[in-house]
């Protein structure tokens, strides 16, 4: 398993450069809830004499820098930290003050130290120890609002490296309301996708010979909204079938779920109650929404069966 997890957290090695940097080992390093870098290196040399530090990303001839707050030690060292917002910028967007905006590939990670002598240390940052997954949340997760994936990686020779994903088209749950007579889907675009397009949503029954049933679908300011049919969802009366949601665009299908998280298991997680809701046509349906271990949101219904009436006592019986 360790050496699984090396071979996936481990890029090839990098552009050589001519001359080489020690290397730091940190002492913290990661992406705290996909938008947020944190990194705590311990430099060698005494508190005093600095003038300034830097965190340096580097990408193909691209630069992004971030302050490095000294924090003293008891032994005289010093605790070099950073904590920056990371911010998707595949088409090379200008960076927002104290905002890393970084494109898709992998970004070397650096350190520029300059003393009050106007003396600049360059050093390195070697990669962070590996971390066996466990537990319910993993070890990195999409960025909330893009969808991209900020993940420390390392080299084959040992640096560490930020590697940016670019988000995959999808269709994330905004809001899921379970009313006594509807189920309503918020769902936002992430990812590469035409927001202005026409858009459709439809319900997909799950097994053999899918039933597609369209959905009225409503297109507000960044979100899609729409009423599941639940009355055609449950036409085969009592017999419980399981539907997905789906929205179209040309070519163009998503299946609505819950994917920006950094939940390990959604479906023991994120679990909503059994609903009973009553139909306009008088049929109270048992509904229950709930996301399968990829995320995406399922919906199971089926008509409450009717007990059969009871038998009168005849009136000519003594």
């Amino acid at each position: 398993m360790r050496r699984r997890i090396e071979r996936v957290d481990t890029v090839p090695v990098l552009a050589a450069r001519p001359r080489p940097r020690p290397l730091l080992r940190p002492v913290h390093l990661s992406v705290l809830g996909g938008r947020t870098l944190n990194v705590a290196v311990r430099y060698p040399r005494r508190a005093h004499g600095i003038e300034s530090a830097l965190l340096h990303l580097d990408h193909r001839g691209d630069r992004r820098s971030a302050p490095l707050t000294p924090e003293p030690q008891p032994d005289g060292t010093l605790l070099l930290t950073a904590t920056a917002p990371l911010r998707f910028a595949p088409h090379g967007e200008p960076p927002e003050p104290g905002t890393l905006a970084l494109g898709p590939g992998v970004w070397r990670l650096s350190l520029a130290v300059t003393d009050t002598a106007g003396v600049e240390t360059l050093a390195g940052l070697r990669a962070a120890p590996h971390r066996t997954p466990a537990g319910p949340t993993l070890p990195y997760s999409p960025e909330p609002g893009s969808g991209a994936l900020f993940r420390p990686v390392r080299s084959a020779d040992g640096h560490a490296l930020l590697k940016v994903t670019a988000p995959a088209p999808q269709a994330e749950l905004v809001a899921l309301g379970l009313r006594w007579d509807r189920v309503t889907v918020q769902v936002r675009l992430v990812g590469p996708v035409a927001r202005h397009a026409a858009w459709t949503a439809e319900a997909v029954r799950q097994g053999p010979g899918s039933t597609v049933l369209p959905m009225p679908l409503e297109q507000g300011a960044g979100h899609l909204t729409a009423d599941l049919p639940l009355a055609a969802m449950a036409a085969d009366g009592h017999v419980q079938h399981t539907w997905e949601v789906r929205l179209r665009s040309g070519r163009t299908r998503l299946k609505v779920g819950r994917r920006l998280t950094d939940v390990r298991h959604p479906k023991r997680v994120f679990r909503t109650p059994y609903r009973s809701i009553a139909l306009p046509d008088g049929r109270l349906l048992r509904v229950h929404a709930q996301f399968s271990a990829a995320g995406t949101l399922t919906v199971s219904c089926a008509a409450y069966a009717t007990p059969a009436p009871a038998h009168e006592p005849s009136e000519d019986r003594p």
